[in-house]
């Protein structure tokens, strides 16, 4: 079983530079209807060129998951059973282009 927690510690500080994380970072941060959402900078990093294709999963009210690329960062939101899902979309698009 993947520790995605464990995976994007490693992530982050792979790409700490002594200047990287002083510019950007990591969010991970509660929604209110109820969810989570994701917010990873990649500005400076080997993605900042790389596609990503937009994810939209909506089944119901309680499962559901988004997630884009917008301004150099990778977003990701669904409902509050998908942390996990969102940073594993997130490591296979890491994975997907090294």
């Amino acid at each position: 079983m993947t520790n995605y927690i464990k995976w994007l510690e490693n992530w982050y500080k792979d790409n700490c530079d002594g200047y990287w994380e002083h510019c950007y970072g990591i969010r991970i941060f509660a929604l209110d209807n109820p969810g989570w959402c994701v917010t990873i900078d990649f500005e400076d990093t080997d993605l900042e060129d790389k596609e990503f294709p937009m994810l939209r999963i909506d089944n119901s009210d309680d499962d559901w998951i988004i997630c884009y690329v917008k301004d150099k960062k990778f977003i990701g939101s669904g409902d509050s059973d998908k942390i996990e899902e969102i940073i594993k979309v997130f490591k296979e698009w890491v994975e997907s282009n090294q």
